[in-house]
């Protein structure tokens, strides 16, 4: 397949291609991307615009920095950096690195476009007066987006949920990794996404109606990760056959058993969603703790999954 040549050459001792942190870190911060892009329309849909931060206004932009980061670690592992044009040659429908390839570049206008139209009046006078030679061409592309904003919300969350699925996806794309077979991966780093997007907006100054919102839908997608994760092991060890139960296996007594449930589902999930599920019910303030753990939880998920995949062949 013309996806895996451009990936670096390196090989385990069985002569299967072998990914490290750097595709860890895309996956995470693809999976971020994707949660924001949820966010933020379905946020300011639910509390009106007078009450709205500043931090969730401008939320959308945040995508695209994310993205990027996460793209620079992607790149890092690739041996071929300048045949990546290779994705935009032509649509491959049955290949999902290239309906991943044309999403991300998608992702760049889409959540652009919506931070421009939420911009106030004072920031726009500000950028407006940073460059006045490119004022006219910004106020049209502004006045675009304000009238079409919410077909950009739409947009915006139709691509975050074909981020967050590709995520997962992709693992997939190597199907001969019984660990990545489940058709179970793309929900839950979905799900995943979802939670580790809360988490992130949640660190940023939103106002305690946000932050009351936040948690209540960042409870909700934790709850329904543990519930993905029960059901794909319990997919993997009944439909994936001697390989898939063997792929399990590492998780429930092998290697990394210890790392998966202290790190990923202890500290990653339980304890987050303990500590949010008080603050929702004494109403009080999203502590640091809570997300902090929550996003560690995110990053260990993938890292895990990437390096017990290329364990379990």
């Amino acid at each position: 397949m013309y996806e895996t040549e451009i990936f670096r050459s390196g090989f385990d001792s069985s002569g299967i291609h072998v990914w490290g942190w750097e595709i860890a870190v895309y996956l995470f911060l693809g999976g971020m991307t994707a949660g924001l892009m949820i966010i933020a329309p379905l946020l300011s849909r639910r509390v009106p615009e007078e009450r709205q931060s500043r931090a969730l206004r401008l939320l959308p932009f945040a995508a695209p920095v994310l993205l990027s980061l996460g793209m620079l670690a992607l790149l890092l592992d690739l041996e071929f950096e300048l045949h990546v044009f290779r994705f935009y040659t032509a649509l491959r429908i049955t290949s999902p690195m290239s309906w991943g390839a044309w999403i991300l570049l998608l992702i760049y206008p889409a959540t652009l476009g919506l931070g421009s139209a939420r911009l106030s009046a004072e920031e726009t006078l500000s950028l407006v007066s940073r460059w006045p030679r490119l004022s006219p061409a910004f106020s049209s592309v502004l006045s675009w987006t304000r009238r079409n904003v919410e077909a950009l919300e739409r947009l915006n969350v139709i691509l975050g949920v074909a981020l967050g699925a590709y995520t997962g996806i992709l693992l997939g794309t190597l199907a001969a990794r019984a660990l990545w077979s489940s058709m179970w991966l793309a929900p839950l780093f979905l799900i995943s996404g979802f939670s580790a997007g809360a988490a992130a907006t949640m660190l940023l100054p939103t106002t305690s109606e946000e932050r009351d919102q936040l948690r209540r839908w960042d409870v909700m997608a934790m709850a329904a990760e543990i519930g993905a994760l029960a059901i794909f092991f319990i997919d993997l060890a009944s439909d994936g056959g001697e390989r898939g139960r063997a792929a399990a296996a590492l998780f429930f007594g092998g290697p990394y058993t210890a790392f998966f449930w202290a790190v990923v589902v202890i500290a990653g999930l339980g304890m987050p969603m303990a500590l949010e599920t008080i603050e929702s019910r004494r109403h009080v303030n999203a502590a640091v703790l809570a997300p902090v753990l929550l996003l560690i939880g995110g990053l260990a998920l993938r890292w895990i999954f990437v390096l017990a995949g290329q364990a379990a062949v």
